[in-house]
């Protein structure tokens, strides 16, 4: 029965994840659109004490202007435990990781993180502006305000500030999301700056964009592996690039082969830090979470031209089972094919990694027999490696992969972050 569920379940999906039917999706909510004189409409769900939606807000005024659409926010709540499972250290990297963007854009950067009550003034002024329909005009200096201490005006009470962030709160899950800083436009979700460069495009495809000849608010970033090679001698040895992954994370996936372009291109030293899944270490992953992360992935694999939908989850024994044979294939230098085969395998090719067929399949791929792959599941040597990799994971401040780590450098995480890590190894050079 398991079987025949992988099977329907990777037919859906690679239908779902299509790009075809993305297009289809997108033409259908305009078409309806069109049918019944609706403006278009782009709502945004701000949060006030996220650092990423204080970048969001510095570019409303502008999005507002340049797109022929009606921008409606919303106040919304942090996201749940679920969503966001080691708070702390969500906390401190949004804060470096939105300062990090900020200057990489333009945008003027979070300061420090604001104490409750400030976060409560900010909400009650928020919410004034929602009620008189001056939000996107005035929430960028309210935002500025909070994130560098300074007095706030006066606003809402705080009461009316918790109603309209739990009406707020209430439509992004209806929608089916869970985070601020997130835009939603016609059945599809677009997450910080990071998206918006997917959403500005669909305006623009729809003849919404009021200057077509001018460029994107936030273009994307992404390596360029620029420049000579990198030469290393004696004195001026190898750059270690660790790679901390999971074979459970298309994120993982979908970043390989451009992690793989820099260690080769600058001359460093791959190193592959496999950690166990957050759902295998008892962390749930809630629905509204998963779904987006599926459709997400979607379009960053067509960004980059790689194929993805054709999915078996290797969620469990698969995920043990491929640690085991790449623990063994590291060791024998075959660490990063095997790597390649097992996330392409079970992620775009439709391959069970939970039978003994699908990981020698697997296997073979990477140059690896079937006598490798028996001799590798009888060790469970993996495991304390696994447990390691998690722990120097954690002393990075980050828990989440795909995380990458230039030496001793602080790491960054997300396969959309490795332009910074591409930053640091152009500094080494």
């Amino acid at each position: 029965m398991s079987a025949l569920k992988n099977i329907v379940i990777k037919h859906v999906v690679r239908i779902l994840t299509h790009p075809a039917m993305r297009q289809w999706g997108r033409t259908r909510a305009s078409l309806a659109r069109r049918i019944k004189g609706q403006a278009a409409q782009v709502h945004y769900f701000h949060q006030a004490d996220d650092p990423y939606s204080h970048l969001c807000v510095q570019l409303l005024e502008r999005l507002g202007h340049g797109y022929d659409v009606d921008l409606l926010a919303h106040l919304v709540s942090p996201p749940e435990d679920s969503a966001a499972p080691d708070r702390e250290r969500l906390g401190y990297w949004s804060l470096r990781d939105a300062t990090l963007l900020a200057q990489a854009h333009g945008l003027e950067a979070p300061l420090a993180s604001p104490d409750a009550g400030a976060v409560a003034n900010a909400e009650s002024c928020l919410a004034a502006s929602l009620q008189t329909g001056r939000f996107v005009v005035d929430a960028a200096a309210i935002s500025r305000r909070l994130w560098s201490a300074q007095p706030q005006s006066e606003g809402q009470s705080h009461a009316d500030a918790k109603v309209a962030k739990a009406a707020g709160t209430a439509l992004r899950k209806q929608l089916g999301h869970y985070l601020g800083a997130t835009f939603f436009y016609g059945g599809e979700w677009y997450w910080g700056i990071d998206r918006l460069h997917y959403l500005e495009q669909r305006l623009r495809d729809e003849g919404l964009c009021r200057e077509p000849a001018r460029a994107l608010l936030v273009p994307v970033r992404d390596i360029a592996s620029n420049g000579a090679p990198a030469v290393h001698t004696a004195s001026k040895p190898k750059a270690q690039l660790h790679y901390f992954c999971s074979f459970r994370s298309p994120y993982t996936y979908i970043a390989l082969p451009r992690v793989r372009q820099l260690a080769e291109h600058y001359g460093a030293q791959l190193q592959i830090r496999f950690v166990l899944p957050m759902v295998m270490r008892g962390l749930a992953v809630p629905r509204e979470k998963g779904m987006y992360i599926v459709a997400d992935v979607a379009r960053e694999a067509q960004r980059v031209g790689m194929p993805y939908g054709f999915l078996v989850d290797p969620v469990g024994k698969p995920v043990e089972r491929g640690y085991a044979v790449l623990h063994q294939a590291i060791k024998a230098g075959a660490g990063l094919q095997l790597a390649q085969s097992f996330l392409q395998g079970v992620w775009a090719d439709g391959i069970d990694a939970g039978t003994d067929s699908g990981l020698y399949a697997i296997a073979a791929r990477a140059e690896l027999d079937k006598a490798f792959v028996d001799k590798a599941l009888a060790d469970d040597s993996w495991r304390a490696v696994a447990a390691t990799n998690r722990l120097e994971l954690l002393d990075m401040d980050l828990w989440g992969v795909p995380s990458f780590r230039v030496n001793d450098l602080p790491g960054y995480w997300g396969q959309d972050r490795l332009w910074m890590v591409e930053q640091d190894l152009m500094a080494l050079r």
